[in-house]
């Protein structure tokens, strides 16, 4: 399954637009989730782009009851949403769009 995963987001990385991304949020994701750190039931999607690399974004849109313990979450709220892999693709290159610098970036 990981494998399955990983070659579909390699295989639509090239093709990521962040305006469908946006699309894609405004439409499966905004009722939870917050880019604008307005509060909300879901984790805002700054805090996202800036903790998290956009594989483990995509990772988590299409398994988050798999992937919640990994993201050290102790329960999964985030239902599966039944998303085409582009639009999967799509919205992580949105999320991850939202912070230039990550934290996985800085040095120890």
């Amino acid at each position: 399954m990981k494998k399955i995963f990983i070659w579909l987001f390699f295989v639509s990385l090239a093709s990521a637009d962040v305006e469908k991304g946006f699309d894609v949020y405004k439409t499966h994701c905004a009722g939870c989730h917050s880019v604008k750190m307005e509060g909300s039931m879901g984790r805002d999607f700054n805090l996202v782009s800036y903790e998290r690399k956009k594989e483990d974004i995509f990772s988590y849109i299409v398994d988050p009851a798999g992937n919640y313990k990994r993201f050290g979450y102790s329960s999964n709220a985030m239902p599966k949403i039944a998303l085409k892999p582009q639009e999967v693709n799509d919205v992580a290159d949105y999320i991850d769009s939202l912070q230039k610098f990550k934290k996985w970036m800085k040095k120890n």
